[in-house]
C-alpha cells in the first residue's frame, strides 16, 4: 500500500500564567488566530483544537503541528493564558465547567452531566486515509490489539487537582465515564459496524455517531481511520512521531487484509483491562499482551509493534524519524515522567504552568527528516 494520507487534531488547554486555573477564553483566542478551518472549538471554553491540513509526510505533519503551537501561544497571552499540551488540566476545573455554549455541547451537558463535569481532557487524533470503508473495517479489526502499547507511549496526565495521581494518563480514566470509550468491538463488515454505531445512538450511549467515542474508528466526517487513544503529546515532535505509527499500523492492517492473513483474535473483556493498565502504568509498567494473554514490560510490547510495522515505516520514508523519536523517550521517559519530574522541581502552580508551555512550544530535539 502506499503511504496513506494523514491528519492530526491536537487539544490544548488554556492555563492562567500565576494560578495554572483553566482560563475560558477559547472563543476570543480562536477568532483572533483567524484559520477557521484549522483552529477551532472544543466542548470547553478553556480548550483550543488544531487541527493540521491533509499530509503526504511527517515532515508536513510536523511543520504545520508546529506552526498552529506557536501561533494559538502567541495569541493566548494576548488573552492572559498559556496554552499546554497535556491531557487534563493539570490543577482541576471549576464546578459546573464552562461548557462552549453550542447547541451540540450543550445537549451533551444535559444528555451526560457527569461525563461533562471531568470533559475538560485533551487528545491527539490522528486520521489516516483509507480507499473504502470496508478497507477501513478490515483494518479496524487488525489494529484493536496494538491500542494498549499506543496508550502506553503516548501518556501524558500524571498531574490533577493539584497532584501526582498515580496514573501515567489521568485522561484515558476521566474520558472512560463517557459510556462508548472503547476499544471498538470486533466486527467484519460495514453493515455490522453501522449497525453497532446506530445501537449505541438508539440506545442512549451517545448522542449522535459523532459522539461513539471509539479508541480507533471510522471517522464519522472523513474518509479515514481516526485512532483517538493517545493523549496530547507534550511535544510536536512526539505527535508526528505518534502520527508516523499510527500511519504504519493503518498500512499493515491494510495490507494484512489485503493478502487475506488471518486475525488474531482478542477479547474485548482482556482488551478493555490492558488499555487500563497501560494508562495507568504508562511506559514503566507491566501491560497484558491482548494477543497472547501474558503479562509483558509496556517496553516490550511497544517494541513488538515497531518491529511489527517497521516494513510500513520504511515503505512511507518514516522510519528514521519515528524510531530516533522513540529512543529519544526510551532514555528520557515519556510525557508522564517528564511532567512528574516537572511538577517536582516546579514547586508552584506558576513555576509548573510556565515550564509546561515552554515544553509545549519547545521539543526533544530535531523534527523529522525531510
Amino acid at each position: 500500500m502506499d503511504a496513506p494520507t494523514v491528519g492530526v487534531e491536537e487539544e490544548f488547554t488554556l492555563l492562567d500564567p500565576r494560578s495554572g486555573a483553566v482560563v475560558p477564553a477559547a472563543i476570543e483566542i480562536i477568532r483572533e488566530c483567524g484559520y477557521p478551518t484549522h483552529v477551532v472549538t472544543e466542548s470547553m471554553r478553556f480548550m483550543v483544537e488544531t487541527r493540521t491540513p491533509v499530509c503526504t509526510t511527517l515532515a508536513e505533519v510536523h511543520d504545520a503541528l508546529s506552526a498552529m503551537r506557536r501561533r494559538v501561544a502567541e495569541v493566548a497571552s494576548h488573552h492572559g493564558a498559556m496554552v499546554v499540551a497535556t491531557g487534563v488540566a493539570p490543577f482541576g476545573l471549576p464546578d459546573p465547567p464552562p461548557v462552549t455554549d453550542e447547541p451540540r455541547y450543550n445537549e451533551l451537558a444535559r444528555r451526560f452531566p457527569v461525563a461533562m463535569r471531568t470533559n475538560g481532557t485533551c487528545g491527539c487524533h490522528v486520521h489516516v486515509g483509507v480507499p473504502t470503508r470496508q478497507v477501513a473495517v478490515d483494518a479496524l479489526l487488525r489494529l484493536r490489539a496494538w491500542l494498549p502499547p499506543l496508550i502506553a507511549l503516548t501518556a501524558n496526565s500524571p498531574i490533577w487537582e493539584g497532584a501526582v495521581t498515580g496514573w501515567a494518563s489521568r485522561r484515558f480514566l476521566l474520558a472512560s465515564r463517557w459510556p462508548t470509550l472503547m476499544p471498538a468491538p470486533p466486527v467484519r463488515s460495514v453493515e455490522e459496524y453501522d449497525q453497532m454505531v446506530d445501537q449505541a445512538v438508539a440506545a442512549g450511549r451517545a448522542l449522535d455517531r459523532r459522539s461513539v467515542y471509539f479508541l480507533a474508528r471510522l471517522s464519522p466526517r472523513y474518509p479515514t481511520i481516526e485512532v483517538r487513544a493517545a493523549d496530547m503529546s507534550l511535544t510536536a515532535e512526539e505527535a508526528a512521531a505518534y502520527a508516523g505509527l499510527v500511519r504504519a499500523l493503518v498500512g499493515m492492517a491494510v495490507d494484512d487484509a489485503a493478502a487475506g492473513r488471518p486475525v488474531v483474535p482478542v477479547r474485548q473483556d482482556l482488551l478493555r483491562r490492558s488499555c487500563l493498565s497501560a494508562a495507568r502504568d504508562g511506559l514503566g509498567g507491566i501491560v497484558i499482551d491482548p494477543q497472547s494473554g501474558r503479562p509483558l514490560r509496556s517496553w516490550e510490547l511497544i517494541d513488538a509493534m515497531v518491529t511489527r510495522v517497521r516494513p510500513q515505516l520504511r515503505a512511507h520514508g518514516d522510519e528514521a524519524s519515528v524510531l530516533s523519536t522513540i529512543d529519544r523517550l526510551r532514555r528520557v521517559g515519556g510525557g508522564a515522567d517528564r511532567q512528574r519530574r516537572l511538577f517536582r522541581r516546579a514547586g508552584s502552580p506558576a513555576a509548573f504552568t510556565a515550564a509546561l508551555a515552554a515544553t509545549t512550544t519547545g521539543g526533544l530535539g530535531a523534527g523529522p527528516a525531510r
